[in-house]
């Protein structure tokens, strides 16, 4: 499943602009190639994060992930109820499964993410 009102990072990341503010969590592409995530590490509130950068890692019982900034700025929240239940990741990865809040520094690195469209298409070929 592609929310369309979200926009995509090439890390299958998903970000939700409300404002100067960018909500971040896996894709639902990425949570299923993960399966049953069991830990997050909860990143450190305030950190200033650059594009791109790890903000944490996400283990599931086949493998560990990074999760990646698909914009810069400082963390101002982080989702605390993932420490206890990482399996809300799984069970509603466009909601109750968001992993930090980032005031952004530059909004218009958005315009560098791909839209719901471009990322199902991004997905079709990375299958090919």
């Amino acid at each position: 499943m592609i929310s369309k009102d979200l926009r995509y990072h090439k890390e299958h990341e998903w970000i939700r602009i409300t404002g100067t503010q960018a909500t971040v969590g896996i894709s639902d592409f990425a949570q299923e190639s993960l399966g049953d995530i069991v830990y997050l590490e909860i990143p450190e509130l305030g950190r200033v994060i650059q594009r791109g950068e790890e903000i944490t890692e996400i283990e599931s019982t086949k493998t560990t992930s990074m999760l990646y900034a698909p914009v810069g700025g400082k963390l101002v929240a982080v989702n605390a109820d993932l420490e206890a239940q990482p399996e809300l990741i799984n069970e509603d990865v466009y909601g109750k499964g968001w992993v930090v809040i980032i005031e952004m520094d530059d909004p218009s690195e958005v315009n560098q993410l791909m839209t719901g469209d471009e990322y199902e298409a991004f997905l079709e070929n990375e299958e090919h």
